[in-house]
């Protein structure tokens, strides 16, 4: 009998989350067999994903001619959609929340990207989606940028489910994993039960090795060949050096003390898990980084390569040496690893408001049309 991959991932520990959600899906039934079939636990989306649905999908046209006949603005009219499909999609993973005790089947939707630098506007907008929505298998994605920081704090303390975007640096997600503890503490001291909110930090890979790897060419071309050898490496042991945080910071006594009122793990998210370069394993981001308590969010391709392809196994703690190793050479190769975070979050936030801009300028054009 064959073996499905996916469901071996399970086994594991680590929950396989997908990077993708359009109306057709809701539909045709494909998700429903995928949490059935495949154990799928969760779904993200973000502005650029609901963007591609909205634009080029036939299933929005009849719902954007009735909404466009409302009066709304673009904005609007891309809010409906969202929330809709987020929605629909929530019900679907109900029965998976449910039966994971509120581990897993959750569906996350993005604050508006150009939030990313507003705190005040970030908390704002987190609660008015997550009454919009109300379900409790929902999260809000907000970005780990520095004033998204207290926004995430905020959030955890009322209860507000989090999925913490756009991490590229370790050190970020120590922050972001402060943030967490403390919006528990929070609750905590105003005698709130801190056993519901839950909370994934998305670290982003995928990206990391695209710049990373250009300037190693660069590097190798100009003499330098060891550099050569470092191709492909510097995602992976970014993210290793933020799992081993995750370890510090569950075994720290501050920890303990809120696992002990009920608190679940922030687990770590593997993000941008699509490879990027033809020269890498088309499943490279999911096979490296398996570990207990965490969650991968792939994209539809990725996760039909990984039910093909997949080889699980516990790998990402036995490569933590192999990785520190990595991270000291880029360094003695003159790459700061923190100067590339700063750098793929301040396009990583403008790679989201482009394309909501874009939907927003398409919709406006369609409701003047109409």
């Amino acid at each position: 009998m064959a073996t499905n991959p996916l469901l071996e991932l399970r086994a594991l520990g680590q929950s396989v989350w997908l990077d993708d959600l359009h109306r057709a899906m809701l539909e045709d039934g494909s998700l429903e067999l995928m949490i059935r079939e495949d154990g799928l636990r969760g779904q993200t989306s973000n502005p650029a994903i609901l963007a591609a649905a909205i634009t080029r999908r036939p299933e929005y046209a009849d719902a954007l001619t009735a909404l466009l006949g409302t009066g709304l603005d673009a904005l609007g009219v891309y809010e409906a959609l969202a929330l809709e499909d987020v929605g629909r999609a929530a019900d679907l993973f109900r029965p998976v929340y449910e039966e994971t005790g509120g581990r897993d089947g959750y569906v996350s939707i993005e604050v508006s990207p150009h939030l990313a630098h507003d705190t005040v506007g970030t908390i704002a907008e987190a609660r008015r989606l997550w009454r919009a929505l109300g379900r409790e298998n929902v999260m809000i994605k907000i970005p780990g940028t520095i004033a998204g920081l207290e926004a995430i704090r905020s959030a955890i303390s009322e209860g507000i489910n989090v999925n913490v975007t756009l991490l590229f640096s370790p050190e970020r997600y120590r922050e972001v994993a402060d943030a967490y503890c403390a919006g528990l503490e929070d609750r905590l001291a105003r005698g709130e039960r801190i056993d519901r909110p839950a909370s994934v930090a998305s670290f982003f890979l995928s990206r990391i090795d695209t710049l990373v790897d250009r300037r190693l060419d660069e590097l190798a071309r100009a003499g330098q060949s060891a550099a050569r050898a470092l191709r492909g490496k510097s995602a992976v042991a970014c993210a290793s050096r933020a799992y081993e945080i995750y370890c510090e910071v569950i075994a720290s006594g501050r920890w303990q003390r809120l696992q002990e009122a009920g608190a679940r793990t922030q687990r770590l998210l593997w993000a941008s898990t699509s490879t990027k370069d033809p020269a890498y394993s088309p499943i490279k981001y999911v096979e490296e980084l398996i570990a207990f308590d965490t969650v991968s969010t792939v994209p539809p391709e990725t996760f039909e390569a990984y039910k093909r392809l997949g080889r699980p196994e516990l790998r990402l703690e036995q490569g933590l040496a192999e990785a520190s190793d990595v991270r000291e050479a880029l360094e003695h190769l003159g790459i700061d690893l923190e100067d590339v975070a700063a750098q793929l979050e301040k396009e990583g936030v403008r790679k989201f408001i482009e394309p909501f801009d874009g939907l927003q300028a398409w919709l406006e054009k369609r409701r003047r049309e109409h």
